[in-house]
């Protein structure tokens, strides 16, 4: 059959804009080239220079993270972040945005955000062993919200579950901001022994660029520029730059890759994700100082007539890209026969600096490749700082029961079980702790050591004080760490926030990662990985922001592990300074629907000693269990681990602030603590020689909850934890 010829259409000003670049970026590309760029290489440009894949408005701030420790292996710039937890091994995580395909596509969207996520990790050598995600969801109310959760969450445990993987954990919480524009990150960590890690900088002249796994189609074209972009009323004209994935493939794709690493052959190899096979050869070649040649006829695809527009810019699932040793080529090739997956050499590293496309002889694109990446605009934009609220001092005039019930049976604060209970969290026979506690635990197979997952962040506190809802993100985190018995390594972030051209935008980003790097660099817990998700906003109405932090830690063994489950009997020890702040609580916000006050003061100093002293007084057999409080304060805190332990439990307020204040504020740093009376004096001696505040505030065990005089039945307390949401989500 002849092949169509197909003209390429004229550039003009509107398609420049479609293409996210404006008219001095595209002025930029014409003295790069002293040209005009063909329409193909426009669109290769606008793939390397949108803000998912440059990070060009964020990159000047990001520079101010921590990112190095004795732990840490390989930092932010390959595909996931490495750490070291001893005896030869290592765990490799990332966590990232899929949120523009999810709200137009919710199935797709989200699993392909997962399939996106596992190719990160195994990518590197490492066998995935966990996921998580941080969902954030538009009111119940809202029409789209019961679509779009019950779409994200089929196609998270659909492409999960058929992988192959446990999720283990996260997060999910509703609010108006999201009415237009949900939020799905993504995580995974995977096993590598340290001296078995592959990275993406190609090196050697000549060398075949090799095509793997499945065939190139038309979905996904421009999606990384439709990620970079704002929605409006032409959202539905998105659909078909959502990619449509196949766990299956997938699942062989990473079987055939770590076959192929211990063959020898692989010289760099490269996940195509965002901008397909532009992202990762021109990455590739950046990396290791090489160019690179693609012969596009070559290109296994599964539609006809494809353009090399198409095909450099499709972003269709379960490929990757690889620097083959030449020699090894028969027996790479073997390997990936052996798995029915596309094999097929596309192209060679060249010593000069171009990306040269040629499609049946012709050429399509002849790019300076390192103005790809190196050239790249970096914008220091303008901000203005978020102004400090008012803070909150009131004392709202409530029945305390009652708030607690509204506040348990809230969609934000029930039961998550009905989403983790459409995923297989118990998949590889390695998990210890399911979702639903404070961290997600695994074993490390084969050894006595374990790994605790967490994901964490405060969209309110962020909206009102960014730089201090940074700190108490990266603080909650460690403490949800520190609450499972594992010591905090190392952590990953995905910042989602609205337009950074915007300078009140870009203010609460900046405010944001000022907060996370101080967090991150006083509790020794540097960032590895990441992603930043720009632009989510709908008709000009921008998400909360919303910088969630996904944190790893590591257990020497099981003896280290901290359950939530209280023993009958056992006293309440409350650990941490109490203030009573209910600015932006979960209280005001969600029973009685108030966005007011300032966040709460966060000091980094007593989290790291507060955390060090429960992973202490564990090692030394005194407390039963822990939890960390954070949203809902006391007395959510207790209700959960009343829940776990299937009892109530006996407080009293004996502070001198009002019980409302007592029960339900968010002051930071605190812990609740579960010991046999007989231990309780050693533990309250310890933690004071520690100069921390501690105090025992009640004693589990009954069938009620009460606080001072007022009661909650156990058996009230789950119905509603247990409905909250399915109410809104079935």
């Amino acid at each position: 059959m002849p092949t169509e010829i197909i003209t390429e259409p004229e550039i003009t000003t509107e398609i420049i804009r479609k293409h996210g670049l404006n008219q001095a970026e595209f002025q930029r590309i014409r003295e790069l080239l002293d040209r005009d760029p063909s329409f193909t290489e426009l669109g290769i440009f606008s793939a390397m220079w949108n803000e998912h894949c440059s990070y060009k408005s964020s990159k000047i701030w990001l520079k101010t993270l921590p990112v190095d420790g004795p732990q840490v292996i390989c930092g932010p710039g390959e595909n996931a972040g490495i750490v070291d937890i001893g005896d030869g091994q290592c765990v490799v995580f990332k966590m990232e945005s899929h949120n523009h395909p999810s709200y137009i596509e919710p199935f797709q969207g989200a699993a392909t955000g997962i399939g996106g996520i596992l190719r990160d990790v195994f990518t590197m050598g490492a066998r995935p062993v966990a996921a998580m995600n941080a969902l954030s969801f538009g009111e119940p109310s809202h029409p789209k919200t019961k679509q779009l959760v019950n779409g994200v969450v089929e196609g998270i445990g659909s492409y999960g579950n058929c992988f192959g993987v446990p999720n283990v954990g996260g997060e999910m919480r509703f609010h108006k901001s999201y009415n237009g524009n949900c939020l799905v990150n993504a995580f995974a960590a995977g096993i590598a022994n340290t001296s078995e890690i592959f990275y993406s900088a190609a090196s050697g002249i000549g060398m075949p660029v090799v095509y793997l796994g499945a065939k190139t189609g038309r979905d996904g074209v421009g999606g990384a520029t439709m990620a970079s972009a704002e929605f409006d009323d032409t959202i539905e004209e998105k659909r078909p730059t959502v990619q449509v994935g196949d766990p299956f493939t997938e699942k062989r794709l990473m079987e055939a890759t770590l076959e192929l690493m211990q063959t020898g052959a692989v010289i760099s190899i490269q996940d195509m994700g965002a901008a397909g096979l532009t992202c990762s050869a021109v990455e590739m070649g950046d990396k290791g100082g090489l160019g690179v040649v693609l012969d596009l006829e070559k290109v296994p695809c599964r539609e006809e007539n494809m353009t090399a527009y198409e095909m450099m810019l499709s972003e269709s699932q379960e490929r990757m890209l690889m620097v083959l040793h030449p020699h090894k080529e028969a027996e790479a090739k073997a390997v990936f026969d052996k798995w029915d997956l596309d094999f097929a050499i596309i192209g060679e590293t060249i010593a000069e600096d171009h990306f040269l496309i040629r499609l049946n002889g012709e050429i399509k694109a002849d790019l300076p490749l390192k103005a790809l990446s190196g050239e790249a605009p970096e914008y220091d934009r303008p901000w203005v700082e978020t102004p400090t609220p008012e803070p909150y001092t009131g004392s709202p005039d409530i029945d305390i029961a009652d708030a607690l019930l509204k506040l348990i049976g809230s969609p934000n604060h029930a039961s998550k079980a009905w989403i983790w209970s459409q995923y297989d969290h118990m998949v590889l026979a390695d998990t210890v702790i399911r979702p639903g506690s404070d961290a997600g635990v695994i074993r490390v197979h084969g050894t006595e050591k374990l790994l605790a997952f967490t994901s964490d962040v405060n969209p309110r506190y962020c909206f009102a004080n960014p730089e201090m809802g940074g700190k108490q993100a990266v603080a909650e985190a460690y403490r949800n760490q520190c609450a499972t018995g594992a010591r905090p390594l190392a952590t990953t972030d995905n910042l989602n926030f609205g337009n950074p051209e915007r300078p009140e935008i870009m203010g609460q980003l900046v405010g944001c990662i000022k907060g996370i790097g101080a967090a991150c660099k006083a509790l020794d817990m540097p960032i590895v990985s990441g992603n930043v998700s720009l632009y989510n906003e709908t008709d000009g109405a921008g998400i909360h922001p919303t910088p969630t932090i996904g944190a790893v830690g590591i257990l020497d063994n099981i003896d280290q592990l901290i359950r939530m489950v209280p023993d009958w009997g056992d006293d309440i020890i409350l650990l941490g300074k109490t203030g009573g702040h209910l600015g932006q609580s979960a209280l005001l916000a969600d029973v009685l629907g108030l966005e007011i006050g300032d966040a709460p003061n966060v000091d980094l100093i007593l989290e790291r000693a507060a955390g060090e002293v429960v992973r202490h007084l564990h090692s030394l057999n005194l407390i039963t269990a822990a939890h960390d409080l954070s949203d809902g304060g006391i007395a959510l805190g207790v209700a959960d681990m009343c829940l776990m332990g299937k009892c109530g439990a006996v407080l009293q307020n004996h502070s001198g602030l009002a019980p409302v204040n007592w029960y339900f504020g968010e002051d930071q740093g605190r812990y609740l603590l579960a010991c046999s009376p007989e231990k309780t004096a050693d533990i309250l001696t310890l933690v004071a020689t520690a100069e921390i505040d501690v105090l025992k505030i009640g004693q589990f065990g009954g069938a009620v909850l009460m606080m001072d005089q007022n009661a909650v039945r156990l058996d009230d307390l789950k119905k509603a934890h247990d409905t909250g949401l399915t109410n809104v989500a079935v």
